[in-house]
């Protein structure tokens, strides 16, 4: 028997960067978590130990915080595509870099009936997401937002599903349908304005979860993926992941009062996870877009 060396990567994870951008008393704040994973000639360091292809991942932290100092972040996928290029196109072992960013929003707080200039509050639990993987001069952007929370409170129902010994769910023609959307979608290109891509991508998921009648969480992922992508040309591909955050109604006939869907125990686990992905039918190849980090 003999081992040899599979696939590998090493590097930075979750650098924690806060910048200000100072404007006099306004200021601005991009608050991020950068995770860095480079491969390529990296044989010898896992067989003999003889790291002189190696960028430390010191070093690549330190990388993170002075290409923040010396240029404005931007959006989050400039940021993570000047980090990858820097990585492949100046180091002549590193033949892969993937940057995954995640970006927390900050609001401005309101003092005296305005926005304050340099006093925040967290705005939500969501998170915007960007992972670039760049390698021979070519880069894949994946975009995307983790930890939205939606909540229909009708509009939903759930019937005709299969049914055996072990089925005690009700149908129902009417029900709370809530879930927590991670989306990312893949650009089929890198020219594209960022922001207002994020930012109309994000609108059309959120229209369509409210507007679309839903007859299972499935249909409902599908119908958001497929508005995404017959408005947004630069998409090629959605990927969603939907917990089903469960609310079922409180039986109070034991009190002598009725419950027309208006008192709910909210379940929080075991929970229903649906996730699919959805794609143009000529959308190019992925390349290492979706690869898998971390590996295990």
């Amino acid at each position: 028997m003999a081992a040899t060396l599979g696939s590998n990567q090493y590097g930075k994870a979750e650098t924690r960067l806060v910048r200000l951008t100072k404007d006099g008393d306004l200021h601005q704040v991009k608050d991020l978590n950068v995770s860095v994973t480079l491969s390529g000639d990296l044989e010898d360091v896992h067989l003999t130990g003889d790291n002189a292809n190696v960028v430390p991942t010191d070093t690549q932290k330190n990388t993170v915080y002075a290409f923040a100092k010396e240029a404005p972040v931007g959006e989050i996928e400039e940021f993570g595509l000047r980090l990858a290029r820097h990585f492949v196109d100046d180091f002549e072992p590193i033949h892969r870099a993937r940057v995954r960013i995640e970006e927390y929003p900050w609001a401005r707080i309101e003092a005296g009936g305005a926005p304050h200039p340099h006093a925040f509050l967290r705005a939500s639990d969501e998170k915007r997401t960007a992972t670039v993987v760049y390698e021979q001069g070519q880069a894949w952007v994946v975009s995307g937002l983790a930890d939205l929370v939606v909540l229909k409170s009708t509009g939903s129902e759930f019937t005709g599903y299969i049914a055996d010994k072990y089925t005690t769910l009700k149908e129902t023609r009417d029900r709370i349908l809530a879930t927590a959307v991670t989306a990312c979608w893949r650009h089929g290109t890198v020219d594209v304005d960022w922001a207002k891509s994020f930012q109309e991508t994000r609108r059309l998921l959120l229209e369509t979860f409210a507007a679309k009648h839903s007859l299972s969480l499935q249909q409902t992922l599908y119908a958001m993926g497929e508005a995404v992508l017959a408005d947004r040309p630069e998409v090629v591909e959605v990927r969603m992941s939907m917990p089903n955050k469960h609310h079922f109604v409180v039986d109070l006939s034991p009190f002598g009062l009725d419950n027309d869907n208006e008192v709910f125990h909210a379940d929080d686990r075991p929970y229903g996870l649906i996730e699919a992905a959805v794609l143009r039918d000529d959308a190019p190849p992925a390349g290492p877009a979706w690869d898998p980090y971390p590996m295990l």
